[in-house]
């Protein structure tokens, strides 16, 4: 049976006719920084049954390796399936997909560049990098980011957009909701709330390409215009910023606090740590 997704603009929709052969969770620096969230979940697939349903133009494509490339929508940002021809296989974003894929995460990989503010509770197994299955490929070399003292420090998948905050954050939240799922691409995403006075961008904030959900109330999400990475949205009426934890260089100094919008949980996805599950929204936090 064929299964669909779309970004969170609804602009770029697909359908993958199964079975889907693979579902792994990637750590790796990349993919948080793309996606925004504490890790990526790719469903691997037979290429042939792949279709691309509406919006293939509105992508989006960024050379992140010498042999990959991301592509995300230029309307929303949301993360794209990567199409690898020669193998024959597509690797789609788990967070869009509509209903159940059929298939649970089997393992999580690169968790030698899991992020310190993540803690991984399930028994799934764990690799440092690649997954034996995927051969002797070599593992992409990421710049370091040096701790400033007071300074919490995020930037791009590309570099060209930065920003520090420095104040310590007021919240940290899991969120399942599917707007985040589809925003992220991602099982969830990971959200954390800063006052805005104490928020600045170093570098490229003309790069950030913004989009709201029409029929949303707040809901926003930026992104670079060039990688597609999250990064940070300001909310100027309510005097805070909202970070996507995956793109942050630095330790936070927070962890979450509690899964939120629980009731709208990816089918595919269990929640196997011990902190509060909150069925819908968690009180706003106070920024002012």
């Amino acid at each position: 049976m064929a299964i669909q997704a779309a970004c969170l603009c609804g602009t770029v929709r697909y359908e993958i006719e199964g079975p889907f052969s693979s579902m792994l969770n990637c750590h790796c620096s990349m993919c948080r920084k793309h996606h925004g969230a504490p890790f990526a979940t790719f469903a691997a697939a037979a290429l042939e049954g792949f279709r691309w349903l509406s919006g293939e133009e509105k992508l989006t494509h960024y050379k992140s390796s010498p042999n990959g490339t991301r592509s995300f929508c230029s309307v929303c940002g949301s993360v794209a399936p990567l199409l690898m021809r020669d193998a024959g296989t597509v690797l789609v974003p788990a967070g869009p997909l509509e209903g159940d894929p059929g298939i649970r995460p089997q393992g999580h990989m690169f968790v030698g560049s899991k992020a310190p503010w993540y803690t991984i509770s399930d028994s799934l197994p764990q690799h440092e990098a690649y997954p034996p299955e995927c051969g002797d490929v070599p593992s992409i070399p990421r710049p370091t980011v040096s701790a400033e003292p007071g300074k919490t420090i995020g930037s791009c998948l590309c570099g060209d957009v930065a920003y520090e905050i420095t104040s310590a954050p007021l919240a940290m939240y899991q969120c399942h909701c599917s707007r985040c799922r589809r925003a992220r691409s991602a099982a969830h995403g990971a959200n954390l709330f800063y006052k805005l006075a104490d928020f600045h961008w170093t570098r490229g904030s003309s790069q950030v390409v913004s989009y709201k959900v029409p029929e949303a109330k707040r809901f926003t999400v930026a992104f670079c215009r060039r990688c597609g990475a999250s990064v940070p949205q300001e909310s100027p009426t309510l005097g805070g910023v909202v970070v996507p934890a995956g793109g942050l260089d630095t330790d936070p100094g927070m962890r979450p606090m509690a899964h939120i919008f629980v009731n709208s949980k990816a089918v595919w996805f269990d929640i196997t740590d011990t902190m509060p599950q909150i069925p819908e929204a968690p009180p706003l936090p106070t920024a002012r």
